[in-house]
């Protein structure tokens, strides 16, 4: 394998462009456009809810209220706020580490983001027994139940 005149894309021997290790895993992460109105605007509040726990700044809660009382469809903003505080919450005290979130206005997900939002479609599908099941694998066996009802509180809301 070379590299091109500028150095910077490896192109293997056969003359065809590779994209760099970075870019290729920015290619493969979900990005919001794949998913329904409601996940967008769970998204969002998780990131809204993120930077508020991240930042420590009130001004965050009151971005998530406010962009749930905007969002068209929804009944209960407030409700809805609640409930995705309360499964951000729930799988905060039960992580080694922060969850990661990406800023609102950001077309990507984070790993954490794209595990939370296959949490909500399992949820919104109503497969019996599949969303236990997703949930052992993100959370493990801590906060499995709590996780459970907090996500399909959620995706009933």
């Amino acid at each position: 394998m070379t590299q091109d005149a500028c150095g910077f894309v490896p192109v293997a021997d056969d003359g065809k462009a590779r994209l760099c290790p970075l870019q290729a895993a920015l290619a493969a992460r979900p990005c919001v456009e794949n998913y329904d109105d409601f996940c967008r605007v769970a998204l969002s509040l998780f990131r809204f809810i993120g930077a508020a726990y991240a930042t420590g700044a009130s001004d965050c809660w009151e971005a998530a209220y406010r962009f749930a009382d905007e969002a068209p469809g929804i009944a209960d903003s407030p409700l809805l706020v609640a409930r995705a505080a309360a499964l951000v919450r729930i799988l905060r005290s039960g992580r080694p580490c922060d969850l990661c979130f990406m800023p609102p206005s950001c077309r990507r997900l984070s790993k954490d983001e794209a595990e939370l939002m296959r949490l909500l479609a399992v949820a919104r599908g109503k497969q019996p027994g599949e969303l236990e099941s997703v949930v052992c694998q993100f959370v493990g066996n801590e906060n499995e139940i709590a996780t459970t009802r907090a996500v399909n509180a959620l995706a009933v809301c």
